[in-house]
């Protein structure tokens, strides 16, 4: 007699399990059945099925209990409807479950596959978004890129998820995700999964338990050309109104602006103020395109719509004591400002590859506000082009880390950190936006480049007195011997000097900048999530892009290693999460002795 337990499908592959008498004999059988390990169990009447690995964490369920159709399993207490699979805790996933038929006294399980698993652990990504889950999203990342999924889907799924629920808008979840995505290429193929669960996870804890957001709708009609809009963006960054500078960032996207012109437009309105919320303005909103540029445009008005609470919110440092006292930097800047213009008219005429970056560079560390802006006014003069000031501006931020006195105070690593970040934003917006043909709107864009090197300016006493920068070591050194070294550097408190100065031997014996950024992205990895070592590493692999082949760029690397060491060992815990999910994919059993 055959009993039909399941609906067959026409695609069934049913395979013989066991005997009827011995699944009854021994109240739940385990079997193994072409490379699957299956319970099979008595209940209710019927004989059913299931994956006997806990979804959650790998636990055997022949070895959990049931209970009016309910299986709990016994570690963690997971609990699944027997008959479906489905699960009452979304932390543990799904049970797979498989069709039975019962023939001649004999168990046939369909070992067919079910459904389209890179789609379910899209929707598994999702829902550990929801509910910060990060052992759900670091098992959906693992199973999409084992399985073929595109990378750029799951970052556009926590991009699109971040900025729609938090009401505060773009902030540091955001910020870390595209980050790693940026660090991405520069990684080990093991890694770069890694890279993405961080990212999605930083997004998942800055929107837990956060209301969403309602985003606003472009102007109805067509009346408000691009100029207008971002006269009016400014305008209401200026009276701190979040809701008007919003909905004219959405009308300029709607009305067909690209992504330079929302850069420009973007950078503008930061710039009306001096070094809004120390920085962070401007690299949320470098940030946010650099996300569009791989998530695609479609989405750029729900995510540049995230930027402004941060624009009408921000601190403004024209406001405070250090920017006005003893000297008025702001007085400075406003000098300089005014002759941005005519430095650029006469520059212009003389444009052509820039060589005063070393002599542009001490000025910039020196002790005198004044000649600071004045030696940048100059260096436009003489043609140099303002995204290759901005970057001058940037290697001098970077040196200020590479040179930090660790007899300062441990806060102001992120006082170096916060000029660094803020220069590489504003030297990656002039990139995008390309060369203006009007001086005047230029100029505008150009502040930002000086406000960088008044921070340069206040950050001097970090370098009281300097760290010495790593010179060539003539002592013979085998590369890849020292690159084994910096692992077991960084499990030490501290280590600061020594992980820049073995950084610098690594590349001047010759050793492959491509190994270094790699292992520099691992031991990134292996901490907990730290938002501003996160921003610092990735910002210097982007500067040592620049300048790779000269003197400068080792010195761009010796700041990352410092900084990195400088916030290392973490406790690691995030750390642990990816490891599990990991081995939970290769069918390790986590639950037994060691």
């Amino acid at each position: 007699m055959n009993e039909t337990v399941e609906q067959t499908a026409s695609s069934a592959r049913y395979v013989r399990a066991a005997r009827v008498v011995d699944v009854d004999a021994a109240g739940c059988a385990v079997v193994h059945v072409e490379g699957h390990t299956l319970a099979l169990l008595r209940h209710g009447g019927r004989i059913h099925a299931i994956d006997n690995r806990c979804p959650h964490m790998g636990f055997p369920l022949h070895r959990g209990s049931v209970s009016d159709g309910i299986l709990t399993c016994h570690w963690h207490h997971a609990r699944f409807d027997l008959a479906g699979g489905g699960t009452f805790d979304p932390w543990a996933d799904d049970l797979r479950t498989f069709a039975v038929e019962v023939r001649d006294g004999e168990v046939w399980v369909d070992l067919a596959p079910r459904g389209d698993v890179l789609a379910h652990q899209r929707r598994r990504l999702r829902e550990g978004l929801e509910g910060n889950l990060s052992l759900v999203i670091g098992k959906a990342v693992i199973a999409l890129a084992e399985g073929g999924g595109d990378p750029a889907e799951a970052f556009r799924i926590g991009l699109d998820f971040g900025t729609r629920y938090r009401q505060a808008g773009w902030g540091q979840g955001l910020t870390i995700h595209t980050c790693m995505l940026g660090l991405r290429p520069h990684l080990d193929a093991d890694d770069r999964p890694r890279a993405l669960f961080h990212g999605l996870a930083a997004v998942a804890r800055d929107c837990d338990a956060a209301p969403p957001r309602f985003p606003l709708r472009p102007l109805p009609g067509a009346e408000a050309d691009l100029p207008t809009l971002q006269r009016w963006v400014r305008r209401f960054v200026e009276v701190r109104d979040a809701e008007g500078a919003e909905r004219c960032i959405v009308s300029a996207v709607r009305a067909g602006a690209d992504h330079r012109q929302m850069a420009d437009m973007l950078l503008t309105a930061a710039t009306d103020h001096r070094y809004l919320d120390i920085g962070h303005v401007v690299d949320f909103a470098n940030k946010a395109l650099e996300a569009l540029d791989v998530a695609g445009w479609d989405d750029a008005e729900t995510t540049l719509a995230c930027l402004a609470p941060a624009y009408a919110n921000a601190a403004r440092m024209e406001e405070s004591n250090a920017w006005r006292f003893p000297v008025d930097l702001v007085a400075v800047l406003d000098r300089a400002f005014a002759a941005l213009p005519a430095a650029l008219e006469a520059g212009r005429a003389r444009l052509r590859r820039w060589a005063g970056r070393d002599a542009l560079v001490p000025v910039l560390l020196g002790e005198d506000a004044a000649a600071i802006a004045d030696a940048a006014l100059a260096a436009l003069r003489e043609g140099c082009a303002p995204e290759d000031l901005a970057a001058t501006v940037a290697y001098a931020a970077v040196l200020r880390i590479a040179r930090f006195a660790t007899s300062n105070e441990f806060t102001d690593w992120d006082t170096a950190l916060h000029s660094f970040t803020f220069a590489n934003a504003v030297h990656q917006s002039l990139r995008r936006i390309g060369p203006r043909g009007d001086a005047e709107g230029q100029a505008l864009l150009l502040r930002g480049v000086l406000d960088a090197a008044m921070t340069v300016y206040l950050n001097r006493f970090l370098n009281v007195p300097p760290a010495r920068l790593p010179e060539p070591d003539e002592r013979a050194a085998e590369p890849a011997a020292l690159l084994t070294e910096l692992p077991a550097l960084l499990d030490k408190r501290q280590q600061v000097d020594e992980a820049g100065g073995l950084v610098a031997r690594y590349l001047h014996a010759g050793g492959p900048p491509e190994r270094l950024l790699a292992m520099l992205g691992t031991l990134l990895l292996r901490e907990d999530r730290d938002f501003h070592t996160i921003q610092t590493v990735e910002a210097a692999v982007r500067l040592f892009g620049l300048l790779r082949g000269t003197p400068a760029a080792v010195h761009v690397l010796v700041a990352a290693a410092r900084y990195l060491a400088a916030h290392a060992p973490t406790m690691r815990a995030q750390g642990q999460t990816y490891p599990i999910a990991r081995r939970l994919a290769r069918g390790e059993r986590l639950f037994e002795e060691a």
